[in-house]
């Protein structure tokens, strides 16, 4: 069963809270989407890092409900 995007956005907001997420249906088949996070809590991680913690976010559903994510992470601008 494909996830929406409430649902992936849910799931990266418990684990990242101060995460700004947009998340994009590819395909609009809610199995292929692109996500782009920004978090102070990637600042000085690399960018694979970043990207770790968005998949441990995920719990495990990436590869079954969760077909195809294309993401991208970075850090806020500093101010």
């Amino acid at each position: 069963m494909p996830m929406n995007p409430a649902e992936i956005e849910g799931l990266i907001k418990q684990s990242i809270p101060d995460a700004q997420i947009t998340i994009e249906d590819l395909r609009g088949d809610g199995d292929h989407y692109a996500a782009y996070v920004v978090s102070g809590s990637f600042k000085g991680k690399t960018r694979v890092q970043q990207h770790q913690m968005v998949y441990q976010a995920l719990q495990g559903r990436m590869g079954g409900e969760l077909h195809a994510l294309a993401l991208q992470t970075s850090a806020p601008p500093d101010s």
